[in-house]
C-alpha cells in the first residue's frame, strides 16, 4: 500500500511513537473529530478557550493551551515566563535586553530539546553535577544547587522530567517559589502513565508540556501546555492570530482576561507555532480516549506480538527479556545480542530490507534492539520475526 499522491511505501514501525516516524496511528474517533472540524469555521479564541477547559479538568490546572507539539508548548511556555502581559517585551522576543531572561537547569537535564526554549530568548544557567555517570561520586544535582544560582536575572526553572529525576521535582518547585519563580517542565514523553496528566502538575509546577502525538495518539504536531491561567493566556498571546482591533476582540475571559492588557499584542514569537481547528478537535478526541482507559483494551495483543517473536528466536543466540511496565503502559521486546557492532548490523539490514523495519535503536551501543509494539500490527510482527530469526 503507497501514501496517497506519493511514491513513498509505509514502514514497519516497531520503534513507538516517535516523531521521525510520524508518530502514532490516530484512531477512528479521532481522525473522524479532525475531519468533522475541517467542514465549519470557528473562532479561534473561542475554540482553544474550550480546549482549555477540558485540559484543565483532566489535568487538574487553571488552564490550557492545545500546541503544535511539547517542543512548541515549551517556546510558548518560555515565552510567557518572560514576557507575561508586557506588550512590549512580546514584540521584542527573542531579545531579552533590560529584563530577567535567565533559566535554571540541572545540567544533567541538558538535551537537545531545550532549544524550544532558547528560541524564546532564554538562557540556560546550568546547575549540579551527576556524579555516578562521571564516575567520580555518589550525589547527583542537588535542590541548593537551583537555589544558589538564582539572581536579579534569574526569570525562572526549566526542569526536565524523567523516570529517576533528581533532586524530585517538588523540591525544586518548592526552592522556586520562595524566590516566586515560575517553574517549566519538559514531560513530552511522560505518558503513559495517564496519571501524569495530573501528579507532575499537582508538584506546583506553573506550566508543563506534554506531547499529543505519542501516546496520547493525536495528530503528531499536537501537545498540551497546561498550567497558571495568566500563563497560559500569555502563551496564547503569542501563539494566536492578532489581526483585529482591540475594541471588536472579546475572548473568552477565562482564557484570556482582556482587561491586563493595554492594548492589542502584534503576532507573537509563537505564531510560526499556530495549531488548526482540526488538530485541536482530534487532539481533544484522543486525549479523551486516552483518559478513559479506551488504549488499555490493545495491550494483551501487543504482548502477544512480542511473545510471537520471543517464540521464533528462541532457539537462537539471542537473549529476549519482555520488558512489563505498568499496566496502562505497553510492554517493549529486549533483544540481546552478541555486541554493539552486530546490533547495529542487523538494525541496519532492518532498515534496508524489504519491507523496510525501524526498531527501537536507543540501546544498540549495548547490543539490545528495542521493539514497541504501539504501532505495530499481527502482520507486522509476523513478518519482523522472520527477519530477525534471519539474522540473528
Amino acid at each position: 500500500m503507497e501514501v496517497p499522491r506519493v511514491k513513498l511505501r509505509p514502514i514497519i514501525n516497531a520503534s513507538g511513537a516517535v516523531t521521525r516516524l510520524g508518530g502514532a496511528a490516530m484512531p477512528e474517533a479521532v481522525l473522524r473529530a479532525h475531519n468533522e472540524a475541517a467542514e465549519v469555521s470557528v473562532s479561534m479564541e473561542e475554540l482553544q478557550a474550550a480546549a482549555a477547559r477540558r485540559i484543565a479538568e483532566v489535568c487538574g490546572t487553571e488552564s490550557g493551551l492545545v500546541t503544535s507539539g511539547a517542543a512548541a508548548g515549551l517556546t510558548l511556555g518560555a515565552a510567557a515566563i518572560l514576557a507575561g502581559h508586557d506588550l512590549g517585551r512580546m514584540e521584542r522576543l527573542p531579545h531579552c535586553e533590560g529584563f530577567p531572561s535567565e533559566f535554571v537547569i540541572a545540567r544533567e537535564q541538558r538535551n537537545g530539546y531545550d532549544h524550544a526554549v532558547r528560541a524564546a530568548g532564554a538562557r540556560l544557567v546550568e546547575v549540579g553535577m551527576n556524579e555516578p555517570v562521571a564516575g567520580s561520586g555518589v550525589r547527583r544535582t542537588e535542590a541548593w544547587e537551583y537555589e544558589a544560582a538564582i539572581g536579579e536575572n534569574t526569570a525562572g526553572v526549566l526542569y526536565v522530567y524523567g523516570p529517576n529525576p533528581s533532586p524530585p521535582l517538588a523540591e525544586v518547585v518548592a526552592v522556586a517559589q520562595r524566590h516566586q519563580l515560575p517553574v517549566l517542565v519538559d514531560a513530552a514523553g511522560e505518558l503513559p502513565p495517564r496519571e501524569n496528566l495530573q501528579s507532575i502538575p499537582a508538584t506546583g509546577a506553573d506550566l508543563v508540556a506534554f506531547s499529543g502525538g505519542k501516546a496520547i495518539r493525536g495528530p503528531q504536531a499536537t501537545g498540551i501546555l497546561c498550567g497558571k491561567r495568566e500563563l497560559i493566556a500569555s502563551a496564547a498571546l503569542q501563539m494566536l492570530d492578532m489581526d483585529d482591533h482591540f475594541d471588536l476582540w472579546n475572548p473568552p475571559p477565562d482564557f484570556i482576561d482582556k482587561s491586563k492588557l493595554a492594548g492589542m499584542p502584534r503576532h507573537g514569537i509563537g505564531r510560526a507555532l499556530k495549531v488548526a481547528k482540526e488538530d485541536i478537535a482530534a487532539l481533544l478526541a484522543a486525549l479523551d480516549l486516552f483518559t478513559s482507559g479506551t488504549y488499555d483494551a490493545e495491550l494483551p495483543q501487543a504482548r502477544q506480538q512480542l511473545q510471537t517473536i520471543a517464540h521464533a528466536l528462541a532457539n537462537s543466540p539471542a537473549d529476549c527479556t519482555l520488558q512489563e511496565p505498568p499496566a496502562t503502559d505497553s510492554p517493549r521486546l529486549v533483544v540481546s545480542v552478541r555486541d554493539a557492532a552486530k546490533a547495529f548490523e542487523i538494525c541496519r539490514a532492518l532498515r534496508d530490507g524489504e519491507p523496510s523495519i525501524y526498531v527501537g535503536h536507543g540501546q544498540l551501543a549495548e547490543g539490545k534492539l528495542v521493539i514497541d509494539p504501539l504501532c505495530l500490527n499481527d502482520a507486522g510482527a509476523t513478518i519482523l520475526a522472520e527477519r530477525l530469526q534471519q539474522m540473528i
